[in-house]
């Protein structure tokens, strides 16, 4: 398997997923609008799940759901992110890998990416993530090296700015839906808001 780029969208819902949940572990599922073939680029996510992960009628639920969402919206499920409950931890769960292991039966370069909570500051250098990918029926670590994620800095600077400005309230995930069915789990409000910070007008790429 080649290189992994992760979007500025995906890290900064990702990120604002688990900062909505500091106290839960988070799930979510990896988007691609790319041609297949060639490099991963995880262009969006969808928040999943802040309860009950291991929850099998529920995921399932959601991975149909999204998987419909996607198959109108020309885009495709490459991956699976979780950060857990404990932020010194961040080797993937049973729950990851079963998880992770029906993704992959769909497309075979599937990504497993866990948030290291313990280096989730916005102040931290590098992206705090730690990336598998299957091999030989197992999930193995990722060289860091074929991890992509352009404009770190400005990434960075704008998952700061919205989480100070408290948009990490405008996220919406599965869960939340289910609890009240009106609210939106495709975040069309929060893309908009990371399109208009990322913007070239606003000098952030």
């Amino acid at each position: 398997m080649g290189e992994v780029e992760l979007s500025c969208r995906a890290y900064i819902k990702m990120f604002l997923h688990s900062c909505l949940f500091p106290r839960c572990s988070i799930n979510g599922l990896l988007l691609s609008s790319s041609p297949a073939g060639g490099a991963v680029c995880v262009t969006d996510c969808v928040p999943m799940l802040h309860s009950h992960l291991p929850l099998a009628p529920i995921t399932q639920l959601a991975l149909t759901q999204v998987d419909v969402w996607c198959s109108q919206t020309q885009q495709r499920i490459v991956g699976y992110y979780q950060a857990n409950a404990c932020v010194s931890d961040s080797s993937p769960t049973q729950c990851a890998l079963k998880i992770a292991d029906k993704i992959a039966e769909q497309f075979d370069n599937a990504v497993l990416l866990m948030l290291d909570g313990g280096k989730m500051s916005p102040d931290y250098r590098v992206p705090p993530i730690v990336m598998y990918e299957r091999k030989d029926s197992r999930w193995m670590l990722k060289d860091k090296h074929t991890i992509m994620l352009r404009q770190w800095e400005e990434t960075r600077a704008i998952a700061s700015q919205m989480l100070e400005s408290g948009d990490h309230m405008l996220l919406v995930d599965f869960d939340s839906h289910l609890d009240d069915i009106t609210k939106d789990w495709t975040n069309q409000k929060l893309n908009t808001k990371i399109a208009e910070l990322a913007s070239p007008a606003n000098g952030n790429i």
